[in-house]
């Protein structure tokens, strides 16, 4: 018998049947919406997970001195871990153990991942690699509509539009199923505009592209809506009835005509007039931001931008038309709602908040004032541990740290500071290789868990086949660390019973999953959480209006120079999946390595050509790769994908002020022929 369940990747959380119960095959769900039965080839090759050497079935821990792993049983490994915790504790206090989890999690898992380091733990020292993926398009949400869920509508409303912009996104290659709704919507003779520093494969379904320097989207927007206002293409009564804020936006774009456009991004302003005129002109238009444009210092204020640009539109709330963001971990939007960022609580609830602690701890059975308050953002956290005034002990689920961070090599040393560093995991990934215990635990299709897709709709992965002796599930490591330090509350390590508890902790929050169940979601092939569309008449901020914020370019935290003269940009590619860990172990899928896309021009002035070694320098870091000369990358960029060690060890660390996301997508560099100097 099949299992419906749903694919270990992306944030479509396409669905698939499972059969087998040892090593499972992956066969088309095509009743479910979201992909109807397409997947991408990550999808058809889910099963390649299972059955490698390289899965972890021990406890390890390792010998510091000689650097040899040893297997322990799980008794010795979590009473290592409690004595290595309350170590940490006495010499520092309960914010000198950290924690850190990933957007892969499930809902489940995020929400008991909270609970532990507010409760059982009593620090306020926890995060999560969802802050490097969507932390700016979520602050920008919350300051615009009093709420971040990443699309306020479903995903196929895209087909509705007349007028598709796509910034800083290469869906063809990240999420494949969803390419088809760009050809649905020109085949209907809509318009998909693709603004990206490369021709992608996205932009190949495009109508028009533009390609911008890298970290100047925000400029951008603001001589779109210079235009619109010229226009006289505004949606004034839109904009009296449902916003405040717009005399002063309007006040600052003014000074952004199409010249000065193109002097910071490099786009011709008749480009920029082209597209003004094809927004003016179309009945609905449609906004979508991804990491290439949120991915930056100035990442929050682009992505208000843009909506801006929605707004002044009067798209936003309109069916086929308004912003989104296109989330992009498998639980990028739950694992951001439910309380292991470091600011939140269940139910996107803030911890500062007096009424929103009262809630929870009193779904915990603890007292409110036991609650730590807010605490490092993932950065700064990471940048933290093993200092004085640091953590000194840290808990990873979920997160390749040593792969996926800014600035890596800097951060990996900051891991190697710590006194005690564990991390739960499936593989010996990179940054497992240098914790001091590893705890094996359970993947995808071998336990059962919730997720938020990118429309907000709550999916059910369903297990479908026996875990191998040996390993745990995440759930069960939670509670049992919990036991060992001697917390009064309660750690369920079903499933079920650990949702229904996050229902009640979200119960009135932004986030309300108080009235969803399994039995609902399987009923009704997942569940919306708000509603399956946003906005419609009114926003979530008091009065029910939405915020038009100011907001001014800034540019790139470091520019090119005469020592680093091009731009870097970093990305994805179709057939590997962030950093690596579960995909570079597919025999299916390709692994070619890491490579370095540059222009014909740029490589002939270095000498290079396809396939020669060449050298990729920083202020940070230095990585040597493969050349790829191409046409398809502005000639005063490169690009290297980041799912290999490398790629991170170059890029910048300079921080978003409002979310604290760091500036992955741009920094200054120097290219080099290995062996010419």
């Amino acid at each position: 018998m099949a299992t419906e369940t749903h694919c270990p990747y992306c944030s479509l959380q396409c669905g698939m049947r499972l059969t087998g119960r040892r090593v499972p095959e992956v066969s088309a769900w095509e009743e479910f919406p979201v992909n109807a039965g397409a997947l991408c080839r990550k999808g058809w090759a889910a099963a390649g997970l299972y059955g490698g050497r390289e899965r972890l079935t021990s406890p390890l821990v390792r010998d510091r001195a000689t650097g040899e792993w040893a297997a322990v049983s799980w008794d010795d490994a979590l009473d290592r871990v409690a004595a290595g915790i309350r170590a940490a504790q006495a010499e520092k206090g309960p914010d000198g153990v950290a924690v850190f989890g990933g957007g892969g999690l499930t809902n489940e898992k995020a929400y008991a991942l909270g609970k532990l380091a507010r409760v059982a733990l009593g620090t306020s020292q926890i995060d999560y690699n969802g802050r490097w993926c969507m932390s700016s398009a979520a602050s920008a949400g919350i300051r615009a509509f009093g709420l971040d869920r990443g699309l306020p509508f479903p995903l196929a409303d895209v087909e509705e539009t007349d007028v598709l912009v796509l910034v800083g996104s290469n869906l063809a290659e990240t999420m494949p199923p969803a390419a088809r709704h760009l050809d649905r919507l020109r085949a209907r003779g809509g318009r998909v505009v693709v603004i990206d520093p490369r021709r992608t494969p996205t932009a190949d379904r495009a109508d028009l592209v533009l390609q911008p320097v890298p970290g100047t989207d925000l400029a951008l927007a603001l001589g779109l809506l210079h235009l619109l206002v010229a226009a006289g293409a505004v949606d004034e009564d839109y904009l009296a009835a449902r916003t405040t804020g717009w005399a002063q936006v309007k006040e600052s774009v003014a000074p952004w005509w199409p010249e000065r456009v193109e002097r910071v991004t490099g786009i011709e302003a008749a480009q920029v007039r082209e597209l003004a005129a094809v927004l003016a002109g179309s009945p609905r238009v449609m906004v979508l931001t991804a990491r290439g444009a949120e991915q930056h210092s100035t990442g929050s204020d682009t992505v208000l931008a843009w909506i801006n640009v929605a707004l002044a539109l009067g798209m936003v709330g309109t069916r086929g038309a308004g912003y989104g963001c296109l989330t992009g971990q498998g639980n990028g939007q739950g694992g951001r709602e439910h309380g292991q960022k470091a600011d939140q609580l269940p139910g996107y609830r803030r911890i500062d908040d007096p009424a929103a602690r009262a809630h929870v701890a009193g779904v915990w059975g603890v007292d409110p004032d036991s609650l730590p308050g807010p605490g490092r953002s993932a950065y700064e956290l990471l940048d933290a541990c093993g200092t004085d005034d640091g953590p000194s002990a840290m808990l990873v689920l979920g997160s390749n740290i040593v792969v996926s961070a800014p600035n890596a090599t800097q951060v990996t040393a900051r891991l190697e500071a710590l006194d005690l560093l564990v991390v739960c995991d499936v593989v010996m990934s990179e940054t497992a290789a240098i914790a001091d215990v590893v705890l094996p635990v359970t993947q995808w299709a071998e336990e059962t868990g919730t997720m938020t897709n990118l429309e907000g709709r709550v999916v059910l992965r369903q297990e479908a086949i026996t875990p191998p002796s040996g390993v745990r599930s995440d759930l069960e490591v939670i509670a049992a660390i919990a036991e060992r330090l001697g917390s009064t509350a309660t750690f369920a390590t079903d499933p079920e019973e650990v949702f229904a508890e996050l229902g009640r902790a979200s119960a009135g929050g932004p986030a309300d999953y108080s009235t969803i169940t399994y039995d609902r979601i399987r009923e009704e092939g997942g569940v919306f959480w708000g509603g399956e569309r946003l906005f419609a008449s009114s926003f979530n901020h008091p009065d029910g209006r939405a915020r038009m914020l100011t907001v001014e370019h800034r540019g790139a935290a470091e520019v090119p120079d005469d020592d680093y003269p091009v731009h870097l940009t970093t990305g994805r590619v179709l057939a590997q999946y962030q950093s690596g860990a579960q995909t570079r172990r597919v025999r299916d899928l390709p692994d070619d390595g890491p490579f370095v896309e540059l222009h014909p021009l740029l490589a002939g002035r270095l000498g290079l050509a396809t396939g020669e070694a060449v050298q990729v320098s920083t202020r940070r870091g230095t990585m040597t790769a493969s050349a790829r000369v191409v046409t398809t990358i502005r000639p005063d960029t490169v690009f290297v994908p980041f799912h290999w060690v490398g790629a991170n060890r170059l890029t910048n660390d300079a921080l978003d002020p409002a979310s604290r996301m760091p500036e992955f997508k741009v920094c200054a560099a120097r290219l080099a022929a290995v062996g010419r100097g």
